[in-house]
């Protein structure tokens, strides 16, 4: 399969099939900062018990809120299935979803393995296993999975060490650790109005009325038109629509796609500072 470019934002293979670029239109850019993405997984830390040992997948924007309500019951925001069966310990989130969608479809898949067509041979649950141990083992395969497997996602473990998964995630997908869960610095972000470069695309040289993807860097100048760079990246996957990421042709520095995309849409995730060990409660009697 050959990827050519056909003109603007968008890419056409032989089979006639075409892929359009995520559109970047000045109204977008510098607009207001998204919320955190992220799909979490809960063990219930109870006792004894049917409850125990339990595991729960869930959505939210801040998973430190998140888990309050769990542990609070259906009355403080709770969730069915998790109201009366904890107290309940956040394991771990997958963060850095381009949109609200593409987390819930994770959710989606990693709740309901057997009925997703994103795993082609789900596995099956072991005799024995635990829920955990199925639920890790269910992760890399997903993360693994189109269209996942192409983003920049993270992950973010909470009760360091963290396990030893039996597949490895993607290798551009950054695997975090932390104590605790972090608290979220939310700012209000504002509409700027785009300046257009006199320089243009330093790929192609020409001046167009589109904004231009930027290295982060901030050493570096380079600047470039998103099907400019989207060509230069695809060079060593001919047979992909759309570049996992690249490097950058004036300081080689290696960039994400998506960070490139959501930077120049305005949509970082918000800043955030960690939770002190005793700031918030976090049983670790659950079983291994």
């Amino acid at each position: 399969m050959h990827c050519g470019y056909r003109g603007k934002n968008t890419y056409s293979n032989r089979g006639g099939s075409a892929c359009v670029l995520p559109e970047v239109t000045p109204g977008h850019c510098g607009t207001a900062m998204a919320a955190m993405r992220a799909v979490y997984l809960l063990r219930s830390a109870a006792p004894r018990g049917r409850c125990r040992g339990r595991t729960y997948v869930g959505f939210t924007v801040d998973p430190r809120r998140r888990l309050r309500q769990h542990n609070g019951g259906r009355r403080r925001g709770g969730a069915r299935r998790t109201s009366g069966r904890g107290p309940w310990e956040m394991e771990l989130f997958v963060h850095g979803f381009p949109s609200d969608v593409a987390a819930l479809r994770f959710e989606w898949a990693w709740q309901h393995p057997n009925s997703s067509r994103r795993l082609l041979a789900p596995p099956t649950r072991r005799p024995r296993e635990q829920p955990i141990s199925f639920a890790l083992r269910l992760l890399p395969r997903l993360l693994r999975a189109p269209p996942w497997s192409r983003l920049p996602l993270k992950i973010r473990w909470l009760r360091p060490p963290r396990p030893a998964l039996e597949l490895a995630p993607p290798t551009h997908m950054e695997e975090e650790e932390g104590a605790g869960l972090p608290r979220l610095k939310r700012k209000k972000g504002r509409s700027q109005e785009l300046e257009m470069d006199d320089c243009g695309c330093g790929l192609c040289g020409e001046t167009q009325a589109t904004p231009l993807l930027r290295c982060p860097r901030p050493q570096c100048d380079m600047a470039a038109h998103p099907p400019c760079l989207a060509r230069l990246f695809l060079a060593p996957e001919p047979q992909q629509l759309l570049p996992v990421g690249g490097t950058c042709p004036r300081c080689h520095t290696h960039l994400l796609w998506g960070d490139l995309i959501r930077r120049c849409l305005g949509e970082a995730e918000p800043e955030e500072e960690w939770a002190e060990p005793d700031d918030i409660t976090i049983p670790s009697s659950a079983p291994t």
